[in-house]
């Protein structure tokens, strides 16, 4: 059974500008990124606690054909999404956030 997704504002405007980022570069590759973000909150809301744990005591979510990951926290009557964070860019900059 899925549970209840929620998003951190600050993990939608993360989504947000890497779309935009790859839709003034490529308009294809920026709906496949996110046609990718919405596969990933899916199968996270149907099973959140399919996906390794990683640092402070979240999960994430690799994308396939970019190098973005979803970050998030299960709780008890939702996902919590924490971030839309790339993958080579200033690892764990998100931590204050999974609190």
């Amino acid at each position: 059974m899925a549970v209840l997704l929620d998003v951190l504002p600050a993990a939608a405007e993360e989504a947000r500008e890497a779309a935009q980022w790859y839709a003034a570069r490529n308009l294809a590759a920026a709906v496949g990124f996110e046609l990718e973000i919405r596969r990933a909150f899916s199968e996270i809301a149907a099973t959140p606690e399919r996906w390794p744990v990683h640092l402070e005591g979240t999960r994430r979510f690799l994308l396939d054909r970019f190098p973005y990951e979803v970050v998030y926290q299960s709780r008890a009557d939702r996902v919590l999404v924490i971030a839309i964070a790339h993958c080579r860019r200033r690892p764990g900059y998100w931590r204050e956030r999974a609190g």
